[in-house]
């Protein structure tokens, strides 16, 4: 079965949209998900499922967590194939001095509109930069992600995403890595 990865956007962030992932869990499990595995507080789920069609599966998941928590959260859903594409794809992989706590990655629900990327792309910042890759955007944020002003722009540009350190992407392909693997 295929091994997928669900980003939730916005929830446990500052205290905001709180759900405690073992619930989360339990939601992908009552939808027939198999391997159910949660990473992090911040909304990151891998799993297996018998289908391949992630825009009915993403509605299906968005739908299931409303009804259970009572709140809307954007579900962005990943193969493991697009996320080893992403992380074979990193443009800071050889860059000397990069550190992975300061290298996020942003993964969209749809490629963004081309003027949107060009507005974000075209943002000069200190110590901070971008590259667009389709449905993501990996930025290195020099000076931590805090105070940036590529994220703010992302922010108001391109709203449809959900921003992941290269840390956390590295413990998403590490439990993908588990699930592929025959014991």
């Amino acid at each position: 079965m295929p091994v997928i990865i669900s980003l939730l956007r916005g929830i446990n962030v500052g205290g905001h949209k709180p759900i405690k992932m073992d619930a989360l869990c339990s939601v992908y499990k009552a939808i027939g998900l198999g391997d159910v595995q949660s990473c992090l507080q911040s909304g990151n789920v891998v799993f297996t499922a018998k289908t391949q069609d992630l825009k009915s599966l993403t509605k299906q998941i968005e739908d299931a967590i409303e009804q259970k928590f009572g709140q809307h959260s954007e579900v962005i859903l990943r193969t493991s194939s697009e996320l080893k594409r992403v992380i074979a794809n990193n443009p800071f992989a050889k860059a000397p001095g990069i550190e992975t706590g300061k290298l996020g990655l942003v993964f969209f629900k749809e490629t963004p509109a081309v003027e949107s990327c060009e507005q974000v792309l075209g943002v000069k910042a200190k110590d901070e930069e971008v590259h667009s890759n389709g449905r993501e955007f990996y930025i290195y944020f020099g000076s931590g992600m805090g105070r940036s002003k590529l994220f703010a722009a992302i922010a108001r540009k391109l709203t449809s995403g959900t921003t992941r350190n290269w840390n956390t992407v590295a413990k998403l392909a590490e439990i993908v890595e588990r699930l592929e693997t025959p014991a």
